[in-house]
């Protein structure tokens, strides 16, 4: 499993889907998978609000991909795929914006977390990126605002609401399911989205760091950083 999940119903996934570069392809036998963000929720945790993030992670941060590496072959005897892979991403820790009291395990300057990683088709030997459903890619050149947890001698985010675009240190500017977003995309399609949407995605589209720090604050009860 990497560590980014699946969930439906995003606002931007309209967007994405009205400007027809959703597409999936068949792994095999093993069902659908999804190459430009499409496919079923999975988070391993509540993930979407600020009291998610507050009350399942051990750090948020903001986070750059430095460095990649393929990981977890898997080959197939049949079907459209010759194979396919995850990554394995490296992320400079660019900021820490709120630990839990007592995490699991301290952050460092540098770490390590599973992506979607590339389908390589059987005929053409074309490479083709995968992505994780209604959530970013986590590719070099961009930032993004990660809700992290120490899980199964890994860090993880809590799942795909706990990944945020965050170029320029804006909320929803950037990368997002391999396509690259501005805020205009995002407000199109909170146009259709659920009027019940509270994710801190949504509710802090445009706005910095600081707003963050301020909603995990309010989330928490407590400044962002614990105390030594």
């Amino acid at each position: 499993m990497t560590a980014l999940l699946d969930r439906t119903g995003r606002p931007v996934a309209v967007c994405l889907a009205v400007a027809g570069i959703v597409a999936s392809v068949l792994i095999g036998k093993d069902g659908l998978d999804t190459v430009v963000g499409c496919g079923a929720a999975a988070d391993d945790r509540p993930s979407q609000t600020a009291k998610d993030w507050v009350t399942h992670a051990d750090h948020v941060v903001v986070a750059t991909p430095t460095a990649e590496r393929d990981t977890n072959r898997r080959d197939f005897a049949e079907g459209p795929l010759r194979y396919a892979t995850d990554r394995t991403v490296t992320f400079r820790t660019d900021g820490v914006l709120w630990s839990a009291q007592s995490p699991r395990r301290p952050l460092g300057e540098d770490f390590e977390m599973v992506a979607a990683g590339w389908r390589v088709h059987r005929e053409s030997g074309v490479r083709t990126k995968a992505t994780t459903a209604y959530a970013p890619r986590l590719e070099t050149g961009h930032t993004y605002l990660l809700a992290l947890r120490w899980a199964d001698g890994r860090w993880t985010v809590l799942g795909e609401g706990a990944a945020v675009p965050f170029d320029d240190r804006t909320v929803a500017r950037g990368e997002w399911c391999g396509r690259v977003l501005s805020e205009e995309d995002v407000a199109l399609g909170e146009h259709f989205s659920r009027t019940d949407d509270t994710s801190l995605e949504k509710v802090l589209s445009g706005r910095d760091e600081q707003a963050v720090k301020r909603a995990l604050e309010s989330a928490s009860g407590r400044p962002a950083t614990p105390e030594p």
